[in-house]
């Protein structure tokens, strides 16, 4: 929700009188890029982080909010999510059970999604026009190296279709939105959608993201990370089923050190059935952790074991990773790797877009993609969310003012609302 237009008027010219807009006081701040682990006042004004230290002198903000035992976060970075919802010309163009964006986003902590190549260098400005454009939250995208990207299955089968010179086109002229080429899906023995993706990433000067999807073993996955990708370029759904971690003593296979020390990016895309704690637990426990920590966020995931981006981050909390570095992987690491470093952290002079988070102690039960179930000590949940400055969602109702002291008459419009009350 936005804040309302007097309200958001008020706070302008209660600003023009101080030197921020807001203070969020008190809450424990994690911000990888600048190494901040600690309890931190940070200011806002004009919709950027104006000030950030350890006292904030309340008298100099137009508003404070206390955030107290809380914790503060830049705005996550979802690098892997289907938000191509919309219904185009002919019939819905969107194959992969995309959903809109901001009816996820905000209320999970997230201010930045990425779109993993719902759509594909035809169909692209559709997408655009329709759903990026209009988006509160801040929507990019890699581009399918399948012209009409995830359209329907057999649209990802066709090697005619797949032309890295368009896509090139298009990450040319819009630069600010295309981060990257997207392959997934394909089913045949040989490597020609991997490596025209990666060709498509070679014109535009972007990195690939890999959805590998149907396992063969002509092309097998070690093969992929080993010598086909490009430092820089990503792997996604790292702990699927199919993709192989440990060796006959459980030990992780040298293989997978070899990618990374190439510079191959590991993302975790949680997804609907692309993880299981048999890779994962594993995997965290002998250090070998993900990059990037994404959702892989679609209408058939967000109803099963996925959930939402606070309950993915609870997984790898029970896994044994801290906070903060949980958090480091949903904020900086993944701005890097889209090269977009104007997000993922408060920086002074960075858009204000922040999560603040309370931490629940307890017993919590977590599932894989397959029925698995770890246990956990500890839930996340997104108390507010601000995008550029402005609330994007609130739901501990922080900083609002208990209603009986707003006076009787709150909650009327002005010049809409007449009270008519019934006769004696």
């Amino acid at each position: 929700m936005k804040v309302p237009a007097l309200l958001l008027l008020a706070l302008r010219m209660a600003a023009a009188q101080t030197d921020y807009t807001l203070l969020l006081h008190g809450g424990h701040l994690i911000d990888s890029k600048n190494n901040l682990d600690a309890v931190m006042d940070v200011a806002i004004r004009d919709g950027k982080v104006a000030a950030v230290a350890a006292h904030i002198d309340a008298a100099r903000a137009a508003t404070k909010i206390d955030l107290t035992g809380l914790y503060v976060t830049p705005g996550l970075v979802d690098m892997h999510v289907h938000v191509f919802h919309t219904t185009g010309i002919q019939g819905a163009w969107a194959g992969d059970n995309s959903v809109d964006p901001d009816s996820f986003s905000f209320r999970s902590g997230v201010t930045t999604m990425v779109d993993a190549g719902s759509s594909g260098w035809r169909n692209f400005e559709v997408f655009y026009h329709t759903v990026i454009e209009r988006a509160h939250t801040r929507v990019l995208a890699f581009i399918n190296i399948a012209g009409l990207g995830m359209m329907a299955d057999v649209t990802e089968q066709v090697p005619e279709d797949f032309q890295p010179e368009q896509i090139a086109k298009l990450a040319q002229k819009y630069p600010d939105v295309v981060v990257g080429v997207k392959t997934a899906h394909y089913h045949h023995p040989d490597w020609t959608s991997v490596d025209r993706a990666v060709e498509a990433g070679r014109l535009s000067d972007r990195p690939v993201m890999v959805d590998f999807g149907y396992f063969r073993v002509e092309r097998p996955y070690w093969q992929l990370v080993t010598q086909h990708l490009r430092s820089g370029d990503i792997t996604t759904h790292v702990f699927r089923g199919a993709v192989p971690w440990l060796d006959e003593n459980g030990k992780i296979y040298p293989y997978l050190r070899q990618a990374r020390e190439r510079g191959v990016k590991f993302d975790v895309g949680h997804g609907q059935t692309s993880f299981v704690f048999r890779n994962a637990v594993p995997a965290i426990a002998q250090g070998f952790w993900p990059d990037t920590i994404s959702t892989d966020l679609h209408g058939l995931s967000m109803n099963q074991a996925l959930c939402d981006m606070p309950t993915l981050l609870d997984k790898f909390l029970a896994m044994g990773m801290p906070l903060k570095e949980v958090m480091r992987r949903v904020t900086w690491n993944p701005a890097q790797v889209i090269h977009h470093p104007e997000v993922g952290h408060l920086t002074i002079g960075s858009p204000a877009d922040i999560a603040v988070w309370r931490v629940e102690k307890g017993r919590f039960g977590f599932s894989d993609s397959y029925q698995g179930r770890l246990e956990g000590s500890e839930r996340l949940v997104c108390e507010m969310t601000l995008k550029g400055g402005e609330t994007a969602w609130n739901q501990g109702a922080l900083g609002l003012t208990d209603y009986r002291k707003l006076g009787p008459g709150y909650g009327l419009r002005e010049g809409i609302d007449v009270v008519v009350r019934p006769p004696k």
